[in-house]
């Protein structure tokens, strides 16, 4: 073999070295899994049925308080309305205005036939 021969072998060689050398690695970064995928739908979806599931019970939490609120008013009305006729009923039975309504009658006072009952 001649020398230029050996010349061109000898670079030839060299060329193949460092193109070798060049040849950068190439990361490939890891593909999610078709299995991966579907625990994370699933993750999605557990984490908005139970999204939806809080503010329903919130909302029906809402509603029975206002219906609370409601009846509590309610009552607080009707309790006004018995005391005032509760009142009433005291002024209607006060000694002064029956003794007024029998002599308006015609009725008269006979301290003999008066009685006194107490309430037990």
């Amino acid at each position: 073999m001649s020398n230029l021969a050996h010349k061109y072998n000898q670079q030839r060689v060299e060329t193949q070295q460092q193109t070798q050398v060049q040849v950068k690695t190439v990361r490939r970064h890891a593909k999610i899994t078709l299995g991966e995928k579907f625990l994370a739908m699933l993750l999605i979806a557990f984490v908005a049925i139970m999204a939806v599931q809080i503010i329903s019970a919130q909302a029906q939490i809402y509603e029975v308080n206002k219906n609370i609120e409601d009846v509590k008013s309610a009552i607080h009305e009707k309790q006004k309305i018995n005391g005032d006729l509760e009142s009433q009923v005291k002024e209607l039975q006060s000694p002064e205005r029956v003794m007024k309504i029998a002599k308006n009658s015609g009725l008269d006072l006979n301290e003999n036939n008066v009685r006194v009952v107490e309430k037990k």
